[in-house]
């Protein structure tokens, strides 16, 4: 069952073996501290517990155990870190996938896949592949980093190969690696023929598929890709994530470009950020994936009518499921792989200059259209559903400002064609993505920020994490002895604590503190629940006083006077 599996991926594997090959971690008294993989820092606040197997970094909030860490980082799912983790620590999983020839037929997939890719690198040197990806200006570098190889033009040669290897037709057929001839049955060839292939990878880095473009110039279809399998779904997948996402984190945006060849001169050029579709439209999906890592998007379409309609459509999408859009002009004609191989510095000078999607097409149209009608009726169909797709009631309002400013209309008229255009489409801006994983609770960065929680919960909470954090230690004894004396119990709860209080309260006592070492923290603890007590017998009071009970007021005062008393005592 995956319990058992998780159970004894745990055993296995410590949480420094799952978060070292990302992080490098230095010991800091209990705990092991680096710079946060998630967001961009100079100082560490990234801490890693080995006792007790989790991590929580203190600058942007995001904690839990070795399975989330990969979720996070990887960009894939409790399935997909389950799958990951499992590999690593070498443990089978039986019955994850359902049944065990399940198992065994996308294993076989996998591994039929990963064939593919060497057997086509392979066959890439001397080739017109190579020929081709390098008269596109790919370094050598880049080509075998990428994995690219060749498709001979041979009907078989793949298949023959494979074969060789003990796949069987069906197993071919299932990775999407060969086609049943039309009219022929039995009679099975290779589906990619001829053609410059790059390998398709999982957030995971695993082989899933591959898009092959074309080498001979009649060939009717210039890329070409693998059909949906068991491994591949389109709509799930960006070709080059698995290599972007840690740029993404550390510039804060993703870069969507047209296709592979953009992809790598992309990331030749330095822009390792950028990734792309493969064969099919923007999706929810898509959008989810890129949503893990930033919620800034950037367009770098081609600058055609095709391309231009690509990125309204795009940046709806996006715009409706809250990430913050951009688009850089590229010059009519050119797409990111022609302008890096002319001139790379244009092209960076372009993306520093990327502008906010709604005033980049607001830009667009007042340059090429000079009829101020035609102007305010292409407007009204390019730019409005973009403002409607924003969900910020404030972010729509601004770009309602900035939209009246370069149209010369006032702020109401704007507001009231997007009024219009919203009662048409009553669904526009609800596009629902994927929720990114969070924690149980959200809790306080720092012990003085008391998140509107009573300040008594918070010292509790803060006394109680001292209780797991040093259990069997003379300061465990006196803040046990402390607790049950201050709130008058016999035993101190079993309360679950956030992490993120358990690590602050290691780095704030350190590795062997002193039995002393919360006093301060017990006074505080000890005047919250007076304090409290104090307003609780003060409604009392005012309670006694509203009913005119002699006795009831003259008790109340008494408990009021006592309660003072103990403040003052405390100081």
């Amino acid at each position: 069952m995956a319990k058992d599996t998780v159970a004894e991926i745990k055993t296995r594997l410590s949480i420094t073996d799952i978060v070292s090959p990302y992080v490098k971690l230095n010991r800091a008294g209990r705990s092991m501290v680096g710079l946060c993989p998630f967001h961009k820092e100079k100082t560490g606040s990234f801490h890693v517990s080995p006792e007790r197997g989790t991590w929580h970094c203190f600058g942007c909030g995001e904690g839990g155990d070795g399975f989330s860490f990969i979720e996070k980082i990887e960009g894939v799912d409790f399935k997909g870190a389950l799958q990951l983790l499992a590999e690593k620590a070498g443990v089978q999983i039986e019955e994850y996938h359902g049944n065990r020839e399940a198992n065994d037929k996308r294993d076989r997939a996998r591994e039929a896949m990963a064939r593919a890719q060497l057997w086509y690198a392979a066959q890439f040197q001397g080739s017109a592949a190579e020929a081709y990806a390098k008269r596109r200006g790919l370094s050598e570098k880049t080509i075998k980093g990428w994995g690219l190889g060749s498709a001979p033009e041979g009907w078989r040669a793949l298949l023959e190969a494979m074969s060789v290897e003990g796949f069987s037709v069906q197993e071919l057929l299932v990775a999407g690696l060969v086609k049943e001839a039309d009219g022929k049955p039995g009679t099975y060839y290779d589906r990619f023929r001829n053609r410059l292939m790059f390998p398709i990878r999982d957030a995971a880095g695993r082989v899933v598929a591959f898009t092959g473009r074309a080498l001979a110039e009649d060939e009717l279809a210039k890329y070409l890709n693998s059909p949906e399998t068991e491994l591949y779904r389109k709509s799930e997948i960006l070709f080059g994530m698995d290599r972007a996402k840690d740029a993404v984190r550390t510039r804060g945006f993703s870069m969507l470009v047209e296709g592979q060849m953009d992809v790598l001169h992309c990331h030749q050029a330095g822009f390792e950020n950028a990734v792309a579709l493969s064969g099919t439209a923007l999706t929810e999906r898509h959008l989810g994936l890129m949503k893990r890592y930033s919620e800034n998007l950037m367009l770098v379409l081609d600058a055609d009518p095709a391309g231009f309609k690509a990125t309204a459509r795009s940046a709806a999408l996006a715009l409706a499921g809250g990430l913050r859009v951009k688009a850089a002009r590229l010059p009519k004609g050119k797409d990111p792989a022609d302008l890096l191989g002319e001139d790379a510095a244009d092209f960076k000078a372009r993306i520093v200059a990327a502008k906010p999607i709604v005033e980049f097409f607001l830009a667009e149209l007042s340059e090429s259209e000079r009829d101020s009608h035609q102007l305010l009726r292409k407007a009204e169909g390019i730019v409005l559903p973009l403002i409607a797709a924003i969900p910020s009631p404030m972010e729509r309002e601004h770009f309602v400002q900035v939209a009246a400013r370069a149209l010369g209309l006032s702020g109401e008229a704007v507001r009231e064609s997007l009024g219009r255009l919203r009662r048409l489409a009553p669904d526009s801006g609800k596009v629902r993505l994927s929720q990114p994983n969070v924690g149980e609770s959200d809790f306080p960065k720092g012990w003085g920020d008391v998140q509107a929680r009573p300040a008594r919960i918070v010292r509790a909470e803060q006394l109680l994490a001292i209780l797991h954090a040093y259990p069997d230690t003379p300061l465990a004894e006196r803040v046990k002895a402390r607790y049950c004396q201050i709130t008058e119990v016999d035993l101190p709860p079993a309360a679950a604590i956030p992490e993120s209080v358990l690590f602050l309260t290691e780095q704030t006592f350190g590795e062997d503190p002193a039995e002393s070492a919360a006093d301060e923290l017990l006074r505080a603890f000890e005047l919250a629940v007076i304090r409290e007590a104090y307003q609780s017998a003060v409604s009392d009071l005012r309670r006694a006083e509203a009913s005119g009970d002699m006795p009831a007021i003259e008790q109340a005062q008494a408990k009021c006077a006592n309660i003072s008393a103990r403040i003052a005592a405390i100081g």
